[in-house]
C-alpha cells in the first residue's frame, strides 16, 4: 500500500504540473484570440485548436487529481443513513464501478489515439494521438488513485490504519 501511495503521491504532482500548464495555455491563447479577432479582425488558425486540446488535457488530468483529493461531488444521503457494514459495502461497490468504467475509458481511449495515430490536426499539423492521449491517461491516474481508495478502505474495514 504504501508502494502505491507514493506512487500515486509523485502521479498525482506530475499531473497537477500538466493540468496547470494547460490551463496556463488556455489562459494565455483565449484571451489573445478574442483580442485578435476584436482588435486585428483575424487569428492564426492554430490558436482554437490548441486552446482545445489544452481543455482536453486540463480536464481529464484535472478530474484525476480531483478524484485522488476528494473533490468530487458524491450522493452521501444514503451512505449516512446506513449502518457502517452496509455504508462501506455500497461504498466499495461504488469504488468497483468507478474502477471498471476507467478501465474501460483505459482501453477504449488507448485504441482510441491507435486508431488516430496517422491523423494530423488540421491546424498545427501535429498528430491526433496527442490531444486523444489525454483520454487513457487520466483515465489510468483516475484508475490507479481508485485502486489506491480501494485498498484504502478494504485497509479501515479491516480495522487498519488508512493513509490519507
Amino acid at each position: 500500500m504504501r508502494t502505491l501511495e507514493s506512487i500515486n503521491d509523485w502521479l498525482e504532482r506530475l499531473v497537477s504540473w500538466v493540468t496547470v500548464a494547460a490551463m496556463a495555455v488556455m489562459a494565455v491563447v483565449i484571451p489573445y484570440e478574442v483580442l485578435g479577432r476584436k482588435v486585428i479582425g483575424s487569428m492564426p488558425s492554430w490558436s482554437g485548436e490548441i486552446s482545445c486540446f489544452a481543455l482536453a488535457w486540463a480536464s481529464m488530468l484535472g478530474a484525476a487529481v480531483g478524484l485522488r483529493r476528494g473533490y468530487h461531488v458524491g450522493m452521501t444521503f444514503v451512505l449516512e443513513r446506513l449502518p457502517a457494514g452496509p455504508a462501506r459495502v455500497l461504498k466499495m461497490v461504488g469504488v468497483a464501478c468507478t474502477m471498471v468504467v476507467l478501465g474501460v475509458l483505459v482501453v477504449y481511449g488507448a485504441k482510441q489515439v491507435a486508431v488516430n495515430a496517422h491523423q494530423v490536426s488540421p491546424a498545427m499539423g501535429i498528430p491526433m494521438a496527442i490531444p486523444y492521449t489525454a483520454i487513457p491517461l487520466g483515465a489510468f491516474a483516475m484508475l490507479l488513485f481508485s485502486v489506491e481508495q480501494a485498498f484504502r478502505e478494504l485497509s479501515h474495514h479491516r480495522g487498519g490504519q488508512g493513509g490519507r
